[in-house]
């Protein structure tokens, strides 16, 4: 198995608007694991689009610390931040785009 094979191991997409991230499990070459996070901007450029990457790496002994302090910031805005935002209407709406998306017509 050649590198590039090997290096990836899984990988998750999620469509955000112009924004796209991609959640990536990477190998090592000692067979270790880590995360990348790559958030792609779509910006207009002549007749076409540009990509604008932005990439973090996450180590696996930074996982359940890393996901600790995310899911308090996002509580944080969720209940202190914002206590009257349904933000259940964000995931239907995604759900519908998704839908959509999966259509292409001629």
């Amino acid at each position: 198995m050649d590198e590039r094979e090997r290096e990836k191991i899984y990988s998750k997409r999620v469509r955000a608007g112009k924004r796209t991230y991609f959640f990536d499990v990477k190998s090592t070459r000692g067979n270790d694991y880590y995360l990348t996070i790559t958030e792609s901007r779509r910006h207009p450029q002549g007749d076409g689009f540009v990509y604008e990457k932005h990439k973090l790496f996450l180590y696996k002994e930074d996982f359940d610390k890393f996901i600790e302090a995310l899911q308090e910031t996002v509580d944080h805005v969720k209940v202190e931040l914002m206590p009257d935002v349904d933000f259940a209407q964000f995931a239907q709406r995604d759900e519908q785009d998704d839908f959509a998306s999966e259509f292409k017509w001629d």
